[in-house]
């Protein structure tokens, strides 16, 4: 097997591993493979192609792998419906007990399992805000 092709088979093995995995894991090295593919058009021999394919593919993980990164995580939290009942005043339609577990309010029409974030009792038909979410429980403090 030629050197060129045996870097094509890897950049091709990389490049299905990258597809599969979604988590930039084997993309350095699909470029280190790309490396040694060109560097194979200029010498056989194959020490030399290894060379520039791990020196290549280091290179690309230490310096585009913390700009991905970045990019990626730069995003930010991307708010759903849910979080628009955040900061929102409720009403309690059945009595607030961390002990109990039990609880539920209506905030914007909708009912939610209702927990206390101070941990004390809250009464049915007391205004209380949304203080967060955890899953599918509101966590409420009473309104003053």
């Amino acid at each position: 097997m030629s050197p060129s092709l045996f870097w094509v088979i890897a950049i091709f093995v990389f490049a299905v591993a990258e597809a599969a995995t979604v988590g930039l894991v084997s993309i350095w090295f699909a470029v280190g493979a790309l490396a040694g593919f060109v560097v194979s058009f200029f010498t056989g021999n194959l020490w030399i192609q290894a060379g520039v394919f791990l020196l290549v593919s280091f290179l690309a993980l230490v310096g585009i792998k913390p700009l991905a990164d970045k990019f990626f995580t730069s995003r930010g939290h991307q708010p759903t419906n849910a979080d628009r009942v955040l900061g929102q005043e409720g009403v309690v339609l059945e009595a607030v007990c961390n002990l109990e577990n039990r609880g539920r309010v209506q905030v914007l029409g909708q009912d939610w399992t209702a927990r206390s974030e101070t941990g004390e009792d809250i009464q049915a038909g007391a205004t209380v805000t949304i203080c967060r979410i955890e899953g599918v429980k509101l966590f409420v403090a009473p309104k003053p």
